[in-house]
C-alpha cells in the first residue's frame, strides 16, 4: 500500500469482491476458469500475456464475449525492474497491438508481471491512461511447495468487500488455483459476495 497510484482494492462499501487471472490465455487452464465462473454467474479480470493472446485468439474472444475483463500483463511478462523502461513501454505497446489485432479491444487496466514495475514505468503507463492494478488477496496458487488446502485458506482468511484477489490461469498454477477457485466461488456464493469485474 506504499504506492497510492496503484489500485490495491477496491471500495469496502459494496458487497462485491474481484477475482483475477493472470498469465493466460492458457487452453489447458482458461476454459475451466470460464466455466467455472459461468457456474456461479461470477465475472472476473483477466490479465493476459501478449504472446498468449497470439496463439489463443479463439480463447481471448471467449473470455471478451463472456463479459470479463482484459488486463495487460505485457507481451512477454517482463519483470520491469530488471528491464530498462523504454524496453518495458515497448513491450506492454506490443501488448495492446496484439489486444487489437485479435478483437479490437482497447485495453486501460495493467498489471506488473511479478508486481516489479520502476516509478518511471509506471507514471508513463498512467500517462497513457492506464490504471495500475495490484491486490490485497495473494493467493500463491503458483507456489508448488504449498497444498492447494493452503492456498485457498490464503484467500478465504483475507478476503472481504472490495478485494482484489490474485490467481493465475496457468499450467504451474492449475492445481492449488482449481482447489482455491472453487472454494472461493462457493465462499463468496455463501457470504452474498458478487464478483464483477474491474473497471
Amino acid at each position: 500500500m506504499l504506492f497510492p497510484r496503484y489500485l490495491w482494492r477496491m471500495s469496502p462499501n459494496f458487497p462485491n469482491v474481484y477475482l483475477t487471472f493472470d498469465d493466460g490465455p492458457e487452453p489447458e487452464v482458461t476454459p475451466w476458469v470460464l466455466d467455472k465462473l459461468k457456474e456461479y454467474n461470477a465475472k472476473a479480470t483477466f490479465f493476459c500475456i501478449g504472446k498468449n493472446i497470439e496463439t489463443n485468439p479463439e480463447l481471448f474472444q471467449r473470455i471478451i464475449n463472456e463479459g470479463h475483463a482484459i488486463g495487460n500483463h505485457t507481451a512477454n511478462h517482463l519483470n520491469g525492474w530488471s528491464t530498462d523502461s523504454a524496453g518495458y513501454l515497448k513491450n506492454a505497446e506490443s501488448f495492446e497491438n496484439s489486444a487489437r489485432d485479435v478483437a479490437a479491444v482497447e485495453v486501460k487496466l495493467f498489471r506488473p508481471p511479478y508486481g516489479k514495475i520502476k516509478l518511471s514505468q509506471a507514471k508513463a503507463l498512467i500517462k497513457r491512461g492506464y490504471k495500475i492494478v495490484m491486490w490485497d488477496v495473494l493467493s500463491a496458487d503458483f507456489d508448488r511447495s504449498i497444498t492447494p488446502e493452503k492456498c485457498a485458506q490464503n484467500v478465504l482468511r483475507n478476503i472481504g468487500p472490495g478485494s482484489i484477489v490474485i490467481f493465475h490461469d496457468s499450467k504451474k498454477a492449475k492445481k492449488n488455483m482449481q482447489v482455491a477457485l472453487l472454494e472461493t466461488l462457493q465462499y463468496a456464493k455463501r457470504k452474498g459476495y458478487k464478483c464483477e469485474v474491474i473497471a
